[in-house]
């Protein structure tokens, strides 16, 4: 693996094991070049309870890989997570820095109803 990926992985671990302390329901995001990923899980990671991503059929006919498709990723996560009854989750950016798509995702989550 090169340096970087590295490094990521290493700040992603560090967060996850920070929320399991906390028991917090987690909000974790994944990043291509081509699609952004967001779901909940439980804090011990081992349930997912509420998924989107730029690869489901309504979001596919447009650009996945643009900072409009994380924003509507993030509204829908948004949308998902309370029509299922969660409101407070915290976030995992899963190591990637909090600009471009990843803050796109977690602005437009926040202005829908989230609380991180």
């Amino acid at each position: 693996m090169k340096d970087k990926t590295i490094s990521r992985l290493r700040r992603a671990k560090r967060t996850r094991m920070k929320i399991r302390e906390l028991g917090a329901i987690r909000l974790c995001v994944h990043r291509t070049p081509r699609h952004i990923y967001a779901q909940l899980t439980t804090a011990a990671g081992d349930k997912i309870l509420v998924t989107a991503s730029t690869v489901e059929a309504d979001l596919r006919a447009e650009k996945g890989g643009n900072i409009e498709a994380a924003a509507k990723v993030g509204q829908l996560i948004a949308e998902r997570a309370k029509a299922a009854g969660y409101d407070k989750v915290a976030f995992d950016r899963s190591g990637y820095k909090y600009h471009g798509r990843v803050k796109a995702l977690a602005e437009a989550a926040r202005e829908h109803g989230l609380e991180f």
